[in-house]
């Protein structure tokens, strides 16, 4: 084992362990098609969404630290359920009644309510390819239809038609009595609606390759299973992909715990060996409960990225994958600054803490040098201490702060601070809530100013700190965590804040003075 791979293994970074599973999965030799094939999948109804780049970079991350304990080759399939039949119609769509008419149809074979492609289905790939292209994923793209029309799954079809009633066994039992009585894994593509049936199979023949079933009008049909005539049932379609593409890795949400095992018995019967996998938990709103795409709770992407930068994103989707997690706006100020925090002590860091370091599977390589000198927090604070929005007012406290910092010297500063200010104006603005000192919190501020003022302009943040806690216990607060709290909601309006001494520092001495004498006068209650 070379030392990288070592470094790797002891890191006990989650991707390694995953990429570990799958190294031990070749230890006899390579796989027969010559190359590791990684797989994440798409439902092409909808528009991509924070789910797709969340299960897409987390694949990215497992494939990139296999590619530190092995040099097999791989590669990573996104692939789109575009010959899904459409079930209903979202809200969100422009042209209802014509989408209406074609319920039942492949995505495939759907006018494009937008007009802009050749299909509803092709519209929605074209979106999914120009959003993991806007990331830079190292991905190819797989469509359903392509796949079926093209003969890809035909060989995998005809032993699922073979081997019929064994794979009918594993789901029947997970169905009702009712839908039992009418299940098939194959759905005909109907030749006179173009809809995708979900009806019984009245016959099959194995040695012709073909199922017999009544079309939308009662008639009977016979059809070869073969060539995009059917599609399979969700669990089947998806162990047909396994065993037709050879699947090797492919992670998923713990809402589909039981496809996953299901699906396995079935590549199984099929004559293979399921995918190494990862179970991932969900998302959680505001309020605990679950993400959903149709209740349009949590946060989307494009939200996301209003406020904060990608690899921000995929930081807070590194950490505790196989933990739910609220995805709210509250989560992106620390999510952000943990993410910087963490590239910035990478390169100080031995090897396997490296590769335990979050930011490099960010970025699947060591993290760029940035010059991050402010905290995302500590922006905030200063955008509502300045009662300004504008970048360059707040560029003139940060360059005093940071002797020659400025826009082209420190772009990735540059970033935040526009990031900073769309996030303050949108929540923090509207939350705010100043109040009045006690007598007890007014003598520690006057104690405070006092102090401030016989320091240096060019006072450190230290120096400061010691005379903000210094002010707290000359006036007896019992914990000093209720003196912060109190210059926190005296000065900012709000529970949480800063580090007084960076702030202050930051500020600066006069302005942190003036600060203080206009909430004791009163004047911050007033805005």
């Amino acid at each position: 084992m070379d030392k990288i791979a070592e470094a790797a293994l002891e890191s006990r970074a989650w991707p390694v362990q995953e990429a570990e599973k799958i190294a031990k999965r070749f230890r006899n030799g390579p796989p027969e098609k010559g190359y590791v094939l990684f797989q994440t999948g798409y439902g092409a109804s909808g528009l991509p969404h924070i789910g797709t780049f969340s299960e897409v970079a987390r694949t990215a991350m497992v494939r990139h630290a296999f590619s530190l304990l092995s040099d097999l080759p791989s590669k990573l399939i996104c692939f789109s359920d575009d010959m899904d039949g459409l079930r209903k119609v979202p809200d969100n769509l422009p042209q209802q009644a014509m989408l209406t008419q074609h319920l039942g149809k492949p995505l495939t074979r759907i006018p494009d309510p937008f007009g802009t492609h050749e299909s509803f289905g092709a519209h929605n790939n074209a979106r999914l390819r120009a959003f993991l292209d806007r990331f830079d994923f190292d991905y190819e793209f797989y469509s359903a239809t392509e796949c079926y029309q093209s003969g890809r799954f035909d060989t995998t079809l005809l032993k699922i038609l073979r081997n019929y009633d064994r794979v009918i066994d594993v789901i029947l039992p997970t169905l009702g009595e009712e839908r039992r009585k009418t299940y098939s894994p194959f759905l005909p593509i109907c030749p006179k609606s173009g809809q995708v049936l979900q009806v019984p199979v009245l016959d099959r023949d194995p040695a012709a390759g073909t199922i017999a079933f009544e079309d939308s009008e009662g008639e009977r049909q016979t059809a070869p299973v073969t060539g995009g005539h059917v599609k399979c049932q969700w669990k089947v379609d998806w162990a047909m992909r396994w065993d037709a593409l050879d699947v090797d890795y492919e992670m998923s949400g713990k809402d589909l715990s039981e496809s996953v095992r299901l699906s396995g018995m079935i590549r199984r019967i099929l004559g293979g060996r399921p995918p190494e996998g990862f179970t991932y938990e969900m998302f959680l709103d505001e309020q605990g409960e679950k993400i959903s795409k149709s209740k349009g709770n949590g946060l989307t992407i494009d939200e996301w990225l209003r406020y904060a930068s990608p690899e921000s994103l995929a930081y807070y989707l590194y950490q505790s994958p196989k933990k739910a997690k609220r995805l709210y706006f509250d989560v992106i100020p620390r999510a952000v600054d943990d993410y910087y925090a963490a590239a910035a002590r990478y390169p100080e860091e031995d090897a396997v803490k490296q590769y335990a370091n979050p930011a490099y599977y960010v970025h699947s390589a060591p993290p760029p040098a940035m010059d991050v000198p402010i905290s995302f927090n500590m922006l905030l604070n200063l955008i509502n201490a300045a009662n300004s929005d504008d970048p360059a007012v707040i560029w003139g406290f940060v360059s005093r702060y940071a002797e020659g910092a400025g826009p082209e010297s420190h772009p990735e500063l540059d970033r935040m601070i526009g990031y900073a200010v769309a996030y303050y104006e949108d929540f923090v603005a509207p939350a705010k809530k100043y109040r009045l000192p006690t007598d007890q919190e007014r003598l520690a501020m006057e104690d405070l100013i006092a102090a401030l003022e016989k320091l240096p302009e060019n006072a450190d943040a230290e120096t400061i700190m010691t005379e903000v806690y210094s002010a707290g216990k000359n006036r007896d607060f019992e914990n000093l965590r209720d003196w912060f709290k109190a210059l926190y909601e005296i000065l900012f309006g709000q529970s949480q804040g800063p580090r007084m001494g960076s702030f202050i520092a930051l500020y600066g001495l006069r302005e942190s003075i003036g600060l203080l004498k206009d909430a004791l006068s009163g004047k911050l209650t007033e805005k």
